[in-house]
């Protein structure tokens, strides 16, 4: 099928010209769809999160900090489709944001980044123990 895009306010939406429907013979296709925006329904309906007007999650952007009390945001759902640095990096800050908030100051000393997800490892007292070697 052949798509048009539109803008309906503010934002580029795509929609099927009628009639346009064929096929092509193909050995192989890969689709390159992109990411528009987090999903909606679920999770964020739920908590009733507000989002932009691009979709994404609405957070401050420094605390990460969501409409929503005690939920953070960060990355691709925040920010949109992006570098995976610029994931990485937000993911740092945003742990550090969520340990600061849990804490009341910042005492996180490690942070850990995987698949989007935060691990949050916080020592309350390292002073004077010894790291066991790896």
């Amino acid at each position: 099928m052949e798509v048009e895009w539109k803008q309906e306010g503010g934002q580029w939406k795509m929609s099927e010209k009628p009639d346009s429907a064929f096929t092509l013979e193909a050995d192989l296709v890969l689709l390159a769809m992109g990411f528009v925006h987090p999903v909606h329904e679920g999770l964020l309906q739920q908590l009733g999160v507000e989002l932009d007007g691009r979709g994404q999650i609405k957070a401050n952007e420094k605390h990460y900090s969501t409409s929503v009390d005690k939920v953070f945001a960060a990355g691709d759902g925040r920010r949109g489709q992006s570098l995976v640095v610029w994931a990485i990096r937000e993911g740092r800050q945003a742990a550090r944001a969520v340990d600061e908030y849990l804490m009341g100051g910042l005492r996180i000393a490690e942070v850990g980044f995987l698949a989007g997800l935060f691990l949050l490892v916080n020592h309350k007292n390292t002073e004077g123990t010894k790291k066991k070697p790896r």
